[in-house]
Formats: structure tokens, sequence, C-alpha cells
């Protein structure tokens, strides 16, 4: 299978990327259990313009992370690996499964509690980090394995901002809802006057953002929502939408998430921190992620494989959807967003980032043995 160039320039900025994240990850919870910890801590919840500088990266910066998933989508749709039904059925028969089956343990553990609100949580995969993981492989990964997660992982994410849109939304105003999308609708009608100015559509996305904000409505749906009105035209070099998506590339990967990862990563680990965990929260975080993404993955794959619905490609095997179902489990950014967004309790949330990092760094570990295993098994007997 041939990798577009887009394609190839995506995979290589999350691989990256994924690598970054681990890196400034270890660095924050150093900073955060040292002698520094007082300071450091402090900085990230310094008052500005109101709100803290973890808030302002959480709810603001990450809706460019959130706009670059948005048309990434979109040229996903138009020309990648979800503009057939043919190819598209895959990955989407593995996401449902990858949201479900992790959902369903949390909720068989946590129903009728108080931290029920948590569902979301497993549910979530990080591009950055399991394609990052996959890229330790080397050569050896076949490119229908990449595209796979990578269609999977970008399913993954909008089925998560699914879920904040419609689980994580508290009370509504709805006269700045309405303001929000009349500026889309405006936007929407720029696009169909075929304006390709990106100007006019970034200034509306912030004042779009701002109504978003006090609406109610978790501002960073705003990124997904601009992405589909950014002018497409054929998708090449010269749409409005390849020149901004190519642009935001960089600045996310290198700048936006290794910064929300570290803003929040600063846990200060105290001496029982192992306490907090024997908890149905974070069970049903590190089950669900660990355990409940690859068997889903690997179950609703094979659901649709022998209903008929979807095929497996020729260069892959069962045993590369399992691998790759593994690294599905790295929830990392999208579990401590939704995190952030289910629970008010700082304690709550100090516990739930532990249970996500534990099961990520489980989830990266078994993926990538396994899959070197099952590789280098592969290139033996050929």
């Amino acid at each position: 299978m041939k990798l577009t160039k887009t394609f190839k320039a995506f995979f290589e900025n999350e691989k990256s990327g994924g690598l970054l994240l681990l890196f400034v990850t270890i660095i924050s919870l150093y900073l955060a259990n040292s002698s520094f910890q007082v300071p450091y801590i402090a900085f990230w919840e310094k008052d500005l313009g109101g709100h803290s500088i973890t808030h302002w990266i959480n709810d603001g910066l990450m809706t460019i992370f959130f706009l670059l998933i948005g048309l990434e989508l979109e040229r996903e749709i138009y020309h990648g690996e979800l503009s057939s039904i043919k190819n598209a059925s895959l990955p989407i028969m593995a996401a449902f499964g990858g949201m479900l089956v992790p959902a369903a343990i949390f909720l068989a553990l946590n129903f009728g509690t108080a931290t029920q609100n948590g569902a979301g949580i497993p549910m979530a995969t990080d591009i950055a980090f399991a394609i990052g993981i996959l890229s330790l492989l080397g050569k050896k990964v076949p490119a229908s394995l990449k595209v796979f997660l990578t269609a999977l992982a970008v399913i993954d994410d909008l089925g998560a901002i699914i879920v904040i849109a419609i689980f994580y939304t508290t009370s509504i105003a709805f006269v700045n809802l309405a303001i929000a999308l009349g500026i889309w609708g405006f936007l929407f009608i720029l696009n169909r006057m075929k304006v390709q100015n990106l100007i006019p559509y970034l200034i509306g996305g912030v004042v779009m953002w701002y109504f978003m904000l006090n609406s109610g409505v978790h501002a960073t749906i705003t990124g997904v929502i601009l992405a589909f009105v950014i002018p497409f035209g054929d998708g090449g070099e010269k749409s409005s939408s390849y020149k901004l998506q190519h642009f935001l590339h960089k600045p996310v990967a290198f700048v936006i998430l290794p910064l929300f990862a570290i803003a929040n990563t600063c846990i200060a680990i105290e001496s029982d921190w192992h306490q907090g965990l024997n908890h149905p929260n974070t069970y049903g975080i590190i089950l669900g992620l660990v355990i409940g993404k690859p068997l889903g993955i690997l179950l609703f794959s094979s659901i649709g494989v022998t209903a008929g619905l979807c095929a497996l490609p020729k260069s892959l095997k069962w045993a590369h959807i399992l691998g790759a179902g593994m690294l599905g489990g790295i929830g990392f950014t999208m579990s401590i967003f939704i995190t952030l967004l289910a629970f008010k309790d700082p304690e709550v949330i100090v516990f739930s980032k532990i249970a996500i990092l534990i099961a990520s760094v489980l989830s990266g570990i078994f993926g990538f043995v396994y899959l070197k295993f099952i590789l280098t098994q592969n290139k033996s007997s050929k």
C-alpha cells in the first residue's frame, strides 16, 4: 500500500510529537515532585484574566488542536481512508468497539456511584502517543497498519468530541449558543460563495469560540465545526484547508499538546498515592483502557468482517489488529481532557490522571512488545 504525501507528513509529525509528549510528561512529573514543587504547581494555577493558565490552555489552545483534528477528519472523509464505505468500515467498526467496550467496563464498576460520569475517560485514544510508539518499530510496520491505526484514532477522536458535546455539557445559554451557530452559518455561506481567504474564517472562529465558551457547550467544539467551513476545494496544496492544516501541524504537535501535557501532569504524588487507586473509578479507567480497548477493537472488527460489513486488508492479520488495539489503550491527552470535564473534585481528578498515566504506559509497553514479537515472527517466517 502506497502512502500519500499528506499522510506521510501527518504520520511523521505525530510520531515526533508523541515522543516529545513522553519526554515533557516525565519532566513535568519530576518537577511536580521535586524541590520546585510549590512554585511549579503554583505557576500553572496562576490567575490570568480571571482564569488559570491551565484553564486557558485547556479551553483556548486545545481548540486549535480540535481544529486540526477536524481538518484531518474532513480530509479523511474526502480523500483518505474514510472516503469510501469499503475503506472506512473496518476502522469505523473498530472505533465503535474501542469506545463502547471500555465505557461498558467502566460503567459496570461505577454505575450508580458519584464517579459514573467518568465513563467517557477510557473511550479515548491519543493519536500522537499511539503513532509515536508504533513508529519505534521502524520499517517492519505494514503501511496498512499505520493507516488503520491512524483512521481508528481519528474516528475515536470524533467519538470523544461527540461524547463531550452530548454528555459533558451542563446548562446551556441558548442566546450565546445561537450567536455562535449564527456565526458558523455566516462562515458556511462564505464557503458556498467560494471565499478562499482564511482571515474572515479565522476571525469568525475566534468570535464563535467566545460565544461558545459562554454558552455552556465546551468551547473546544468550535475547532471541529470551524474546520468544516474552511474551504476544502480539491484538497490540493493550494486549497485553504490544506494550507491551514499544514501550518497547524507543527505548532499543535510541538507546542500546544506538549503545553497541555505539562500543565495537566504537574501532579504532586503523595507517599500514599497507591491507596487512591483502590477505587472503582481508577479500576474502570485502567481496565477500560488496558483490557477494554484491545478487546473492543478486536471483537467489533471481527464481527464486522464476519457479518460482511467490512474486509480485512490482505497485508493485515488479526494479530496486527490486536496490537493496534493495545496501542489504542493509550488514552493520555483525550482521557485527561475528558477527566477535567467529568469531575470537579480535585482528589478524584488527580487519581484519575494517575490511573490514565498507568494505563497508557501499560498499553504502550504491551502494544510495543506484542507488535515487535509479531512483526519479527512474520519477518523470520518469510
